[in-house]
């Protein structure tokens, strides 16, 4: 590891004498390491230098979607404490709805899962939301896929009525769901973009806090609005 920190100093590349030498590495244990990280594909060598290799370029790739994952759970927690709801964030990918991070606590506890949200986007805020920024076509792909089922009491009836429902919903608007996913829980999402990716923040309230919703909501699409070029930068995971 210290091998690959020290090549990683040496934009230029660096002969295995130096790194040998700034790794505090005797001359046959620095060679040995370095042809086998060569080996691997974590370092490649020309002209006597050494230089980091595609494998260690995937690693720090790796390493910077990881940071970018954390800065999204970092900022939906800082939410769900200011604002006092449970947050979510969720992507339209490759045709699938996908809840990338969750942020509940024991105070603001989080929708449980008891359907399958991939399955369900046309009952929850975060689907309908994801679907709104879909084009028609799209749409119907995915609720060909997924058609419209029951859930509860409140859930849409059938995919022309969602259809009619999505083609209505305000291009940047808050999508609001009132206890169609779960009952005694109503949501809200905020549709966000990202490139040509669809995604969205959205959080959820007990129905009997409903009066919550809609404000809660605005303040988030506040959040986001004024927060966007660097949380745009951190979602594209």
């Amino acid at each position: 590891m210290r091998l690959l920190e020290t090549v990683a100093d040496h934009e230029y590349g660096a002969p295995a004498k130096q790194l040998a030498r700034e790794t505090g590495l005797a001359l046959p244990t620095a060679y040995h390491l370095l042809r086998t990280l060569v080996h691997e594909g974590y370092l490649r060598r020309e002209k006597g230098l050494f230089f980091l290799g595609d494998a260690a370029e995937r690693l720090g790739s790796s390493g910077a979607k990881e940071k970018r994952r954390t800065t999204v759970a970092d900022t939906l927690a800082h939410w769900r404490d200011s604002i006092g709801v449970p947050m979510y964030y969720a992507m339209y990918r490759d045709g699938e709805i996908e809840v990338m991070c969750v942020s509940g606590s024991r105070e603001a506890p989080a929708v449980e899962e008891w359907a399958d949200f991939r399955e369900t986007g046309h009952a929850h805020a975060i689907g309908q939301c994801l679907l709104s920024q879909l084009d028609e076509d799209a749409r119907r792909d995915h609720l060909a896929r997924y058609p419209v089922r029951s859930l509860t009491p409140y859930t849409v009836r059938d995919n022309h009525a969602l259809m009619r429902r999505l083609a209505r919903t305000p291009r940047m608007g808050p999508v609001v769901e009132r206890q169609e996913y779960a009952l005694g829980t109503v949501c809200a999402a905020i549709p966000i973009t990202v490139g040509t990716t669809a995604a969205t923040m959205a959080l959820s309230l007990p129905a009997r806090q409903a009066e919550r919703l809609l404000p809660a909501a605005r303040r988030l699409q506040g959040e986001i609005g004024r927060h966007l070029g660097a949380l745009t930068l951190s979602i594209s995971i």
